[in-house]
């Protein structure tokens, strides 16, 4: 055999083949389970300590990776002719979840590296991004199949949108308001410490953005809330309208991610209602990761399905 003839290992392995469904429900369990491990050996600190930097940095290590995976699945399976649900899905869902990349660097810088509050940021314009091109792909994923549901699912559908209108409402109006819990006033002997300021090793463009965006911190929650309700709605409408059929796996997984989503987001709104100040890293933010892993979970089964269903089709017209 000539050197020419010789192959390197590997060499004839594609990329697409190796990132098979199979494959990344494997990762992602495998990249769960370490993130639950994570999360449950340092997110719970003494009480009076913040938690250390390195496990914050890991934090939106372990749940941005996923979300950035998942974005090059989409623009796979948008760059795929053979996709069955269409390419503007995956478009509006691969630029959702780019989005939710970018917005989780933004979003630990202003956190991390500045030190300032995480209530609103610049990171917000690209999370609100996430939203709506996520809810758009899922809406475009829908409306070609007629929602032809039965009343008992339509009664499902009810179901979901009461308890969360119902959760979005006790979280605004019923939960403790931030700094609910009162201290004593000092006494006459007592020296007030001086507060700190947040703005002190803070450079003044930064300064001045953070007290410009502090003003739409209130319409930007209040959208949150409302848009995470559609979102749940539709997930659910995306998960009975797929009920069934070759590709109800991948749209499950789908929705299974935008309920994860949802969960987390209720824990944050929740958290930061908390008399004390909220700090990223808390254990039920893993339903981030958790969400990242299902949307490429997702993706990756609607490969597999709509390129497995094209060869059968070839071969039949060729006679195989």
């Amino acid at each position: 055999m000539s050197k020419s003839d010789k192959k390197l290992p590997f060499s004839n392995l594609n990329l697409s083949q190796f990132l098979n469904g199979q494959n990344i429900v494997f990762m992602g369990l495998l990249w769960s389970s370490a993130t639950v491990f994570f999360f449950l050996s340092y997110s719970i600190t003494p009480p009076g300590q913040d938690s250390p930097f390195w496990y914050l940095i890991g934090t939106y290590i372990w749940e941005t990776v996923p979300f950035i995976f998942a974005t090059w699945l989409c623009y796979r399976n948008w760059k795929s002719p053979q996709i069955a649900s269409g390419s503007d899905v995956w478009l509006y869902m691969g630029l959702g979840l780019g989005s939710y990349s970018l917005a989780n660097f933004i979003f630990g810088i202003w956190e991390l590296y500045f030190g300032l509050d995480p209530e609103i940021s610049p990171a917000d314009l690209f999370y609100l991004l996430f939203t709506v091109f996520i809810t758009w792909g899922m809406v475009l994923a829908v409306l070609p199949r007629r929602l032809n549901l039965e009343w008992r699912q339509w009664l499902i559908v009810a179901g979901v949108a009461f308890l969360g209108i119902a959760s979005a409402i006790w979280l605004t109006f019923g939960a403790p308001e931030e700094g609910g819990v009162e201290t004593p006033p000092p006494t006459p002997t007592e020296q007030a410490a001086p507060a700190p300021d947040p703005y002190a090793d803070v450079p003044g463009l930064i300064e001045a953005t953070d007290k410009f965006l502090r003003v739409f911190a209130r319409p930007v929650n209040l959208f949150y809330t409302i848009s995470d309700i559609i979102f749940l709605i539709i997930a659910s409408t995306l998960l009975l309208a797929f009920w069934g059929g070759r590709f109800s796996r991948s749209w499950q997984m789908i929705a299974a991610a935008a309920l994860a989503k949802y969960i987390a987001d209720m824990w944050l709104k929740y958290a930061t209602t908390l008399p004390d100040q909220y700090e990223s890293g808390g254990f039920l933010e893993v339903f981030y990761v958790f969400s990242g892993v299902l949307f490429a979970i997702g993706a990756a089964l609607e490969y597999d399905v709509s390129t497995s269903r094209s060869g059968r089709s070839r071969r039949r017209r060729g006679g195989g």
